[in-house]
């Protein structure tokens, strides 16, 4: 029996066995080629969201970084993605246990560090979650300063470009007994915009994370395909070993 190689004499166990490892391991493969392409896609539309221009700018005036947060944390995370998406393809075609109990590690920290971006994206950029309390006192804060010519002209841009009136509706400047400012009016019907800034400002965070948030969790979803995948090679490789020198004595 000297000189036996992987498929040839080894039985026909062993043989059904490595055919079954060798579609475990190239299934695996493409599933990191996936989870690399969606880290890539993750850490593109975190790099468009942090230096597009005009969108910085309007969150530094409303002082509302905080939206940031999870961006950057899942931009890290990306990172994280495609690095160990390579150590996934190269310790799946390798077989090599201790590299794959390695990437199962891994996959248990993208998966646990892309959950938490998402959560802190979601509660930053959601309706009703935390950032509509803070939109809501910066627009106030500037409705009470009119006197402030760059209060003023904040409040002017905002209710202009982004089609809102007031922090919840038209009713805020009624209540604290002012007049409806021009730009609070649809310049072809002249109606009253019936929604406040806080919603549109919301929704309008939420087409811009909305994606990245569904992408970020899909990715967790395949770290744990990943990690499930990695431990059932690894069980196979260990009897397809065992079973190797049982049929070589």
């Amino acid at each position: 029996m000297a000189g036996v190689g992987r498929g040839d004499g080894q039985g026909p166990a062993v043989g059904k066995l490595e055919s079954q490892i060798y579609c475990i391991k190239y299934t695996l493969f493409c599933f990191n080629v996936v989870l690399w392409l969606f880290g890539v896609s993750v850490f593109a539309l975190c790099l468009w969201i942090c230096i597009e221009p005009g969108f910085n700018e309007w969150m530094r005036i409303l002082e509302l970084q905080k939206y940031f947060i999870g961006i950057y944390i899942i931009l890290i995370g990306s990172l994280g993605i495609m690095v160990v998406a390579f150590l996934g393809c190269g310790s799946a075609l390798m077989e090599n246990v201790v590299l794959l109990y390695g990437f199962i590690a891994t996959q248990i920290a993208v998966f646990v560090f892309g959950l938490i971006g998402a959560c802190v994206v979601l509660d930053f950029s959601t309706y009703d979650s935390s950032i509509q309390p803070l939109i809501k006192d910066v627009i106030m804060r500037l409705m009470n300063n009119p006197q402030h010519e760059g209060s003023r002209e904040i409040l002017r841009m905002v209710q202009e470009g982004i089609g809102c009136c007031g922090a919840d509706g038209p009713m805020d400047f009624i209540n604290l007994n002012k007049p409806l400012p021009a730009e609070c009016r649809d310049s072809v019907t002249g109606n009253a915009y019936f929604h406040g800034c806080v919603d549109e400002l919301t929704w309008y965070l939420e087409s811009k994370t909305g994606w990245l948030a569904g992408i970020v969790l899909a990715s967790c979803m395949i770290c744990v395909v990943n990690a499930v995948m990695s431990m059932v090679l690894i069980q196979a490789v260990k009897k397809e070993e065992d079973e190797a020198i049982v049929y070589k004595n």
